[in-house]
């Protein structure tokens, strides 16, 4: 670990952030360019007294995780990250959290969609990020760890994570999921999380494994979904799409047809979501 490299490094990237592009505003008290210490700590999760740390010299060996997070909350590009990676002391890539970075410009678009239901998720289903009212809506899918992670193998495992539809749907979500994966699975091909999954669900859900065997095929775009909302009842919802090639991920945007009941259900829970939750 080069400490003192690894402390410029961080330093330049935060200075070259403005507040304007990580959805924050500048205030008329700010002096300088650049974001703050606290606000880098705030966007990626952690402590102001740890991030302040690394930037003097003096904080403890980040893990891969800690790197991951910095590389988001400072928006860095896939070569910037393998970069901080080898400025900590980790060789740069094998890995398996490279599909969980998220790009700069993709990131600019989700800090500009604060206040609509927005999630960031990998082709696998796991949710990298989420707007307060997308979690409002759905629940926090991303605090999920391990194979958990992907929406696609709670789906066949989890009977809770069903709750959200209605039962009438769930079977053409069911048929979307293992589409989902086949096409991950052959994209990925072997030694991939996709196979992990898939060897996994194959031998515990007999429904999946009838499926699989289907080769059932995805249509280019996102169905209209209906949710059921534990407190304010059926939501009905269309979604918006904007895929990002290069890493696999896509931004999703749930919204409502203006003047429908479920317009005014996802107004109320954007008031008042965190009440519900």
């Amino acid at each position: 670990m080069d400490r003192a490299r690894l402390a410029d490094f961080l330093r330049t990237r935060r200075e070259a952030l403005q507040p304007e592009d990580v959805g924050l505003p500048r205030g008329p008290r700010r002096r300088t360019g650049g974001l703050r210490r606290e606000e880098v700590a705030v966007l990626s999760d952690m402590s102001i007294d740890y991030y302040s740390r690394l930037e003097q010299q003096r904080g403890p060996h980040p893990s891969e995780q800690m790197l991951a997070a910095l590389a988001r909350g400072l928006r860095l590009s896939l070569e910037e990250r393998d970069h901080l990676f080898q400025l900590a002391g980790y060789a740069s890539p094998r890995r398996t959290v490279r599909a969980e970075h998220i790009n700069p410009g993709m990131m600019r678009i989700f800090d500009g969609l604060e206040d609509a239901a927005a999630q960031v998720v990998s082709h696998l289903g796991e949710t990298l990020r989420q707007t307060r009212l997308s979690v409002a809506l759905l629940g926090d899918e991303a605090a999920f760890t391990g194979l958990a992670r992907s929406k696609h193998y709670r789906w066949f495992t989890d009977p809770t994570s069903r709750s959200i539809h209605p039962e009438e749907d769930q079977a053409e979500q069911s048929r979307l999921m293992v589409a989902n994966l086949h096409a991950a699975y052959t994209r990925d091909g072997t030694g991939s999380r996709a196979v992990a999954i898939v060897d996994a669900l194959l031998p515990v859900s007999p429904e999946f494994a009838e499926l699989w065997r289907a080769h059932p095929v995805a249509g280019p775009y996102c169905a209209p979904k209906r949710v059921q909302h534990p407190q304010l009842g059926l939501i009905e919802l269309h979604c918006q799409t904007l895929v990002d090639p290069d890493q696999s991920q896509l931004l999703v945007v749930y919204t409502a047809v203006p003047g429908t009941e479920s317009h005014r259900k996802l107004r109320l829970l954007s008031v008042i979501g965190d009440q519900l939750a």
